[in-house]
Parts: structure tokens; C-alpha cells; sequence
């Protein structure tokens, strides 16, 4: 069977009343109290880069050393962190490793359902197995990037998987080329509010992309000062 979502969390009474709610809410669940019993069947089994909610703090391993497993094993694999915790470190951390969002405890069900809906409309990968994807390379400079796959192939001809927030920020940029794309606009579309640490989030993908461009000659991002950022082609 294939799962829309995977959940990765210990305390057995919130454990079930996402996965029952979700399940009335019409998504197939998979539920794992460990973080063992989790890594053992994703690393047989094949998710389809279904979601992924993983619990930051599990009784065999914390939770971010399992997402950068399941990440070695899946570099696009979608996934965000639930967690007893607001801090910005362990915030900063999580998306370091390619969340793409971070809920702390106690939230509202409802709220969860909606964030896990928009993520699934987006990444559920609705392509069916047997036909295989066409190219569809958007060029940028000396760079070609893979929307649809997750990757971008580098000047060398190295292919480099995104995550989907990476992916999703590139995106905004690249249908912008050499023009100025406001830091706001791309929190209220991706995040869905232009907060402190949805800003913090933002930069941590900019810093990454700007890091893989470092490869080519060029494609570079640059700041704008209090404004933005612009995705430079020569």
C-alpha cells in the first residue's frame, strides 16, 4: 500500500488522534512509535517522497539524526518536525536539514491538517509510475534545473538533488531572473506569513542555493539590501 503520510511520533495519545483524524480527513497514514521501526521500513520500502512527520524527540534517537538518514537515503524526501520546543536553534537545525516546516506542541489538529493538505496537493508526486517523466530543463545560465525532479544538473554535468523548499525558492527566483523578488513576497507564498523565523528559514535556502551556484560562472544570488534577493545571470 502507498502511504500519504508517514508519522514518526512516541507519545501513543497524540500519536493516534493524528492518525485518526487524518484517516476521517480521507489520507492513508503509516504510524511509527520508534525511530527504529521507522529508518527499518524506509530503507526497504519505497515512499514515493511521501510526507514525512517526524517527532524531534524520540525514545531511541532524536528525531533530527533521523530525518538526515532518511535525507541520505532520499535527498527530495518532504518531510517537518513536531516538537515540544520553539526555540531558534533547534528551528534553524531542523531546516539546516531540509524541512520543510516545524510545528511545536501543543498545536491545533486543524491547523496541522491544513499545512499537511497544502504540502500533499503539492508533493504528493500525483505522476503516475509508468510514464516516465519528460525532461523539461529550465535553463538558467550555465545551469539547468529539473523542477519537476528535484535537482538541477551543474555545469560540469553533476546532477544535484533539491529539497522541496529549496526547490520551491528557486522557483520564485528563476521566474525572475535579473530582477529584484521581494523577501516578503516569497514568505507569504511559501510560508504563509513574513515572521521572524520564517524569515531566519528563508535565508537558510538562499544560503544553500547561493553555496551550490558557487559552482557555476554565471549564476549567482545576491541581496538587496532590505528588499530582497535577485537570481543574477550573465
Amino acid at each position: 500500500m502507498l502511504y500519504d503520510i508517514v508519522i514518526i511520533e512516541d507519545e501513543i495519545d497524540l500519536g493516534n488522534v493524528i492518525s485518526e483524524y487524518l484517516k476521517l480527513r480521507g489520507f492513508s497514514v503509516l504510524w511509527f512509535k520508534t525511530a527504529t521501526a521507522a529508518l527499518d521500513y524506509y530503507s526497504a520500502n519505497q515512499l514515493d517522497n511521501k510526507l514525512v512527520i517526524v517527532d524531534v524527540q524520540l525514545p531511541d534517537m532524536n528525531g533530527f539524526d533521523l530525518a538526515t538518514d532518511m535525507v541520505k537515503m532520499n535527498p527530495s524526501q518532504p518531510f517537518f518536525f513536531l516538537t515540544a520546543h520553539n526555540e531558534k536553534q533547534d528551528r534553524i537545525r531542523g531546516l539546516k536539514i531540509g524541512a520543510i516546516d516545524y510545528i511545536s506542541k501543543p498545536f491545533e489538529i486543524e491547523e496541522l491538517v491544513l499545512r499537511i493538505g497544502n504540502i500533499i496537493k503539492k508533493f504528493s508526486g500525483n505522476v503516475k509510475p509508468a510514464a516516465p517523466a519528460k525532461p523539461g530543463f529550465i535553463n538558467i545560465g550555465d545551469i539547468r534545473y529539473q523542477k519537476d525532479q528535484l535537482f538541477v544538473m551543474m555545469p560540469d554535468g553533476r546532477e544535484v538533488s533539491l529539497t522541496v523548499r529549496e526547490s520551491e525558492v528557486l522557483d520564485r527566483l528563476a521566474g525572475n531572473i535579473n530582477q529584484v523578488v521581494k523577501k516578503k513576497d516569497i514568505l507569504l507564498a511559501l510560508w504563509g506569513n513574513d515572521d521572524y523565523f520564517n524569515g531566519k528559514s528563508l535565508e537558510v535556502f538562499i544560503s544553500r542555493l547561493r553555496r551550490l551556484f558557487k559552482a557555476s560562472e554565471q549564476v549567482s544570488i545576491e541581496n538587496v539590501y532590505g528588499l530582497g534577493y535577485i537570481l543574477k545571470v550573465k
